[in-house]
C-alpha cells in the first residue's frame, strides 16, 4: 500500500506531544491534569495533530508502550468526533501507519490499533478503506502468532460494535465479507493459541442474532466446533461456549433441539462445578433463557432432582461477594455519590395500563446467586409444586444447619423460600402459617444478611399474611418496623422495600396502626443517608396511597409533616434530592384530600418556581442560574396534578393568582414525551375543577392537544397521545360548545386508533379515545353524527370493554345523542351497539338509562317485518339478558 510520503513530523512537536503524553499518564508527575488536558485541546486545532498521533502509536519505538498506547486512545477519541470532517490525505496517512501495526510485536499497541480501526470502519465503511479486508486476511492467513491475534482482534471489535457491516453488500466484491471471515473464523477454533479461539468464537457469537446466510450453512460446523470448546482449558473460551448455547436457544432452539439433552447434561455440569463463577452464571442463564423459548419443560423435568439442588448451592453468598462487605453497622457512614444510582420519575398516565414497577432486586450487581434464584423462580412458575419433594428437604436441611459458620446456607434457604412463593404458592399454602412463625425471629438475627433476606422472603408472601388474621399480620408490621431502624443500610433498604410490598397489599388494614407506622418511618427519615432516604419517601407515599383520607387525623399529620416540610425548605430549587421528595408530596396531597389545603400555598408556589426555572434554564443555563433537567418540570407538574385531585376545587384561588396557564401551555409544546404527557395530565385535571382558568388559551390547548393525536410517531407517544385525548374529553364536557373548531379534526384522529386497537395493543389509550369519541358527540353531536358509519363498530366494542364509571357514562349520553340526530348511521353496527348496553352492570344515572331505553325501543319500532328480531338472533343469551332490563 502506498503511504502518503509527503506528511513527516517535525522534531520539536513531536517531542512536544511525547511530553504532553508522558505527564498525562505519570501519576507521580506534578502538572495540573486539566492543564495538560487543555494543552492537548489546543493542538487538537493543528489539522495535523492527529498524524503525529499516528506516528507515535506506529513509529515511536524508543518511547514507552504507555506513551504509544495514549496517543492511540487519543488519536481513537480525535477520530470519534472528527473523522469525517479531516482532510483525505490526513485520513489517508493514518490508515496507512495502522495497517503494518496490525501484526506489532506488543499486545497493547495491537490491541489499541484494533480498536481505532473498528472506529474508522464504523465511520467511513469498508468502502472508505478498500486496502484494509486484503491486509485482514493476509494477517489471518500469515501463520505469525502476532499479525493472526492483531487482525483478530480488530474484527472481533468490529463484529461486537457493526457486525452489519461484514454482512452486507460491497461494490467491487464477489461476496461479502462475512463470506470470507467466517470460515477462518470457525478455523481458528483449533488453534493452539487461546487467545484466537478466544477471539473467533467471540465473533462469531456476534452474529447468532443477525444469523447470516453464511452461519446458516455453516451450522453444523459451528456447533461442532462449540462442543469441542466446551470443555476448553482457557475460562474465557467456556464461557463464550456458554453464551453461544444461551444466545441460540433464545434465538435459533430447532438448531439445539438434536443436540438439548447433551447440552443441557454439559450445563448442569458448568453450574455445579462453580470454580469459575463467570462461567457458571453464563451457565446459569440457560434454564431462564430455555423456558422462554417456549421448549418443552418435559425435557428438562428429568434433570430436576440433579438442578435444583445445584441452584440451592449456588444461592449462597461467595466469599467475595462484595455484600459481604457492607454486612457492619454502616448506618452513620455518609453514602458516596456513586452509592445512589439513578432514579427515572414515571410521568403520570390517565387509564388502566399503570404497569407497576418490579422492586424485587435489593442489590443491584448480577451474579451468579441472583442468576440461580431467579431460574429456580421460574422453575416454580413453569413446574409448580413438582419441585416442592426435591426442593423442601433441601431447605429445611439449610435452615436447621447450626453454627455460624452455616449462616450462608440459612441465608440461601430462606432467599428459596422467596423464589419459589409465586410458582408454588398452592403447595406451601397448608405449611405458610409455619414458614412465617419461622421467618419472624429471622428479622432479629445476628447476622444483617439474613435479617435483609427474611424481610424480602416475608415480602413475597404479603397476600396471604394480610389474609390470615391479625396477630401474624401485627407481628411482620411490628418486626418490619423494627428493621427499617436497623443499624446497617442493607437492612433498612430492605425492610422499606418490604414494608412497602406489606402496605400495597394491606392498604386500609395499616389505618390503626397509622400512628406507629408514622413513627417509625419518621424515625428512620431522621437517621437515614441519601440513598436510602429515597426508599423511606417511597414507604411514606406509598401509605398515603393505600390509606388515604385515614390519614388525614391531626395526631398522623403532627408526625408526618413537620419532617418533610423542613426538608422541603432546606433542599434548593436545582437540588435532585428534591424528586423523590415531590413524589412523595403527591401521593400525601391527594391521600389528604382537603386536608392539605394548609401546606398547599407554598408547594403550589415552589412547582410553579421550579418549572419557570427550568424553563428559563433551557434557554439561557448561565442566567437561570441551573443546569436544565427536565425531571424537575415532570416531577413538579405530577405534584400539582396530587394537588388538583386532593384539593379539586380549592385549587382554584392558588391557580387564579399564578402563571400557570402559560407556563403549562410551555410544557404542552415541549419536545421532551415525559414533559408533554404530565403536562397534558395537569390540563385534564385543571379542566376538571376550574376550566374557568384555561379560558384565555383555551383554543391553543385544543389545539396543541390534538396534534398529539396526530401522528407518525404515535406508537413511541402512546402516553402522551392517551394524556392529551383525555384532556381534550375533560375539557369538552366542561365548555361544551367551544371545542366545536376541533372536533371533527380530532374524531378523525381517533376512529384510526379504534380501528387498529389490536396493532397499538395499548387499552389505556383505546378507552381514552373511546370515552373522549363520546363526549364530543355528546356536547356537539351534529358535528360527530354524519360520520357515524365510520367508527361505530369499532367504537361499540372499545365501549363494551370499560368497566362502569362517569367516564362511560358520558360516553353513552354521547351514542344516544348521536342516534338520535343521524339514527340509520347505526343501523349497520346494531348488533355491536346491543353488546355496548349490555356491558353496563348498571347505569347508575336514571336520566341515562331512560335515554337508552328510548334508544333501544326507536330501533325496535323502526327495524319492521322480523328485522329486529334477526338482530336479536344474533346477539349471546347473557347479552339479550342483560337487554331486558331496558324493556324490549
Amino acid at each position: 500500500m502506498a503511504t502518503s510520503a509527503s506528511w513527516q513530523p517535525q522534531e520539536e512537536g513531536f517531542k512536544e506531544i511525547c511530553g504532553l503524553l508522558e505527564q498525562q499518564i505519570s501519576s507521580s508527575s506534578t502538572a495540573d491534569k486539566s492543564q495538560i488536558w487543555q494543552q492537548l485541546q489546543h493542538y487538537s486545532h493543528f489539522p495535523d495533530f492527529n498524524n503525529y498521533l499516528a506516528f507515535i502509536l506506529a513509529r515511536a519505538d524508543g518511547k514507552s508502550v504507555e506513551i504509544r498506547q495514549a496517543a492511540g486512545l487519543l488519536l481513537k477519541n480525535n477520530l470519534r468526533t472528527g473523522y469525517k470532517s479531516m482532510a483525505p490525505e490526513n485520513q489517508q496517512y493514518i490508515k496507512s501507519e495502522l495497517l503494518p501495526c496490525l501484526g506489532a510485536a506488543d499486545r497493547h499497541i495491537r490491541s489499541t490499533v484494533g480498536t481505532i480501526v473498528s472506529v474508522v470502519v464504523q465511520l467511513g465503511g469498508i468502502l472508505g478503506w478498500p486496502e484494509l479486508l486484503q491486509a485482514l486476511v493476509n494477517c489471518l492467513d500469515s501463520n505469525d502468532v502476532n499479525h493472526m491475534e492483531g487482525a483478530m482482534d480488530a474484527l472481533s471489535k468490529i463484529c461486537e460494535d457493526i457486525p452489519q457491516v461484514l454482512d452486507s453488500d460491497v461494490a467491487g466484491l464477489a461476496e461479502r465479507p462475512i463470506n470470507i471471515f467466517l470460515p477462518r473464523f470457525l478455523k481458528f477454533f483449533q488453534s493452539p493459541h487461546s487467545s484466537l479461539r478466544k477471539l473467533s468464537l467471540g465473533s462469531v457469537n456476534q452474529y447468532i442474532m443477525l444469523m447470516p446466510t453464511a452461519l446458516y450453512a455453516s451450522m453444523d460446523q459451528y456447533l461442532q466446533g462449540l462442543f469441542v470448546l466446551a470443555n476448553d482449558p482457557a475460562t474465557e473460551v467456556r464461557k463464550l461456549v456458554c453464551a453461544a448455547f444461551v444466545q441460540l436457544i433464545e434465538v435459533r432452539p430447532s438448531f439445539l433441539e438434536p443436540h438439548l439433552n447433551n447440552i443441557i447434561e454439559y450445563m448442569l455440569q458448568v453450574n455445579k462445578d462453580n470454580t469459575d463463577e463467570e462461567v457458571a452464571l453464563e451457565a446459569c442463564e440457560f434454564w431462564s433463557a430455555y423456558f422462554d423459548a417456549h421448549l418443552p419443560p418435559e425435557n428438562l423435568k428429568e434433570f430436576l432432582p440433579r438442578l435444583i439442588p445445584v441452584l440451592l448451592s449456588n444461592m449462597a453468598y461467595a466469599d467475595d461477594d462484595e455484600s459481604l462487605i457492607d454486612a457492619e453497622d454502616d448506618e452513620s457512614l455518609p453514602d458516596r455519590d456513586q452509592d445512589i444510582k439513578p432514579r427515572f420519575h414515571s410521568s403520570r398516565l390517565h387509564g388502566s395500563d399503570n404497569l407497576e414497577e418490579d422492586d424485587d432486586d435489593i442489590v443491584n450487581i448480577w451474579n451468579l446467586r441472583k442468576c440461580s434464584a431467579a431460574a429456580l423462580d421460574v422453575l416454580s412458575n413453569v413446574f409448580g409444586d413438582d419441585i416442592l419433594p426435591t426442593l423442601m428437604p433441601i431447605i429445611q436441611a439449610k435452615l436447621s444447619a447450626s453454627g455460624d459458620e452455616a449462616w450462608k446456607d440459612r441465608e440461601a434457604a430462606v432467599l428459596a423460600l422467596g423464589a419459589i412463593a409465586e410458582g408454588c404458592i398452592s403447595g406451601l399454602y397448608p405449611h405458610l402459617s409455619e414458614i412465617v412463625v419461622f421467618l419472624i425471629p429471622l428479622l432479629d438475627d445476628k447476622f444483617p444478611l439474613i435479617r435483609s433476606i427474611s424481610c424480602w422472603t416475608l415480602s413475597r408472601f404479603s397476600k396471604y399474611i394480610v389474609q390470615n388474621g391479625h396477630e401474624q399480620f401485627e407481628k411482620v408490621l411490628m418486626g418490619l418496623l423494627r428493621r427499617i431502624l436497623d443499624t446497617n443500610k442493607r437492612v433498612q433498604e430492605a425492610a422499606c422495600s418490604a414494608f412497602a410490598t406489606l402496605e400495597e397489599e394491606a392498604a386500609e388494614e395499616l389505618a390503626p396502626h397509622l400512628e406507629i407506622i408514622l413513627q417509625h418511618l419518621m424515625c428512620a427519615f431522621g437517621k437515614y443517608q441519601r440513598r436510602n432516604l429515597r426508599i423511606v419517601y417511597d414507604a411514606i407515599g406509598t401509605l398515603a396511597d393505600a390509606v388515604g383520607e385515614a390519614l388525614n387525623q391531626p395526631v398522623c399529620l403532627e408526625i408526618l409533616m413537620p419532617p418533610l416540610i423542613a426538608k422541603w425548605q432546606q433542599l434548593p430549587n436545582s437540588d435532585k434530592d428534591l424528586f423523590p421528595l415531590l413524589e412523595c408530596f403527591t401521593s400525601i396531597a391527594q391521600a389528604l384530600g382537603s386536608g392539605f389545603t394548609q401546606f398547599a400555598q407554598p408547594v403550589f408556589q415552589r412547582c410553579i418556581d421550579i418549572i419557570r426555572i427550568q424553563q428559563s434554564a433551557k434557554v439561557d443555563p448561565t442566567s437561570a442560574g441551573v443546569q436544565y433537567d427536565k425531571e424537575f418540570i415532570v416531577c413538579s407538574l405530577d405534584l400539582l396534578s396530587g394537588l388538583v385531585e386532593g384539593l379539586g376545587s380549592g385549587v382554584e384561588s392558588l391557580v387564579a393568582q399564578s402563571n400557570l396557564k402559560d407556563l403549562l401551555l410551555q410544557c404542552c409544546l415541549d419536545d421532551a414525551y415525559d414533559v408533554r404527557q404530565s403536562a397534558f395530565a395537569l390540563l385534564g385535571d385543571l379542566a376538571r375543577v376550574c376550566p374557568v382558568h384555561l379560558h384565555p388559551r383555551l383554543s391553543e390547548f385544543l389545539d396543541v392537544a390534538a396534534k398529539q393525536l396526530n401522528t407518525s410517531k404515535l406508537k413511541e407517544t402512546l402516553s402522551v397521545a392517551n394524556n392529551a385525548c383525555w384532556a381534550i374529553g375533560e375539557l369538552a364536557v366542561k365548555v361544551r360548545q367551544e371545542v366545536s373548531p376541533i372536533v371533527v379534526a380530532v374524531i378523525s384522529y381517533l376512529v384510526p386508533i379504534l380501528l387498529h386497537s389490536e396493532e397499538l395493543n395499548n387499552k389505556s389509550l383505546v378507552e381514552n379515545s373511546a370515552i373522549t369519541l363520546g363526549r364530543l358527540a355528546w356536547v356537539c353531536p351534529e358535528l360527530v353524527s354524519p360520520h357515524m358509519e365510520h367508527f361505530m363498530q369499532s367504537w361499540c366494542i372499545a365501549l363494551s370493554r370499560i368497566r362502569d364509571d362517569i367516564e362511560k357514562e358520558d360516553a353513552f349520553r354521547g351514542l344516544c345523542a348521536m342516534v338520535k340526530a343521524n339514527p340509520s348511521g347505526a343501523l349497520s353496527s346494531l348488533v355491536f351497539m346491543c353488546r355496548a348496553i349490555a356491558s353496563w352492570h348498571e347505569i347508575r344515572s336514571e336520566e341515562l338509562h331512560n335515554e337508552v331505553c328510548q334508544v333501544l325501543h326507536g330501533y325496535k319500532q323502526m327495524l319492521r317485518n322480523g328485522a329486529w328480531d334477526q338482530c336479536m338472533s344474533a346477539l349471546e343469551p347473557p347479552v339479550k339478558d342483560r337487554l331486558s332490563k331496558y324493556q324490549v
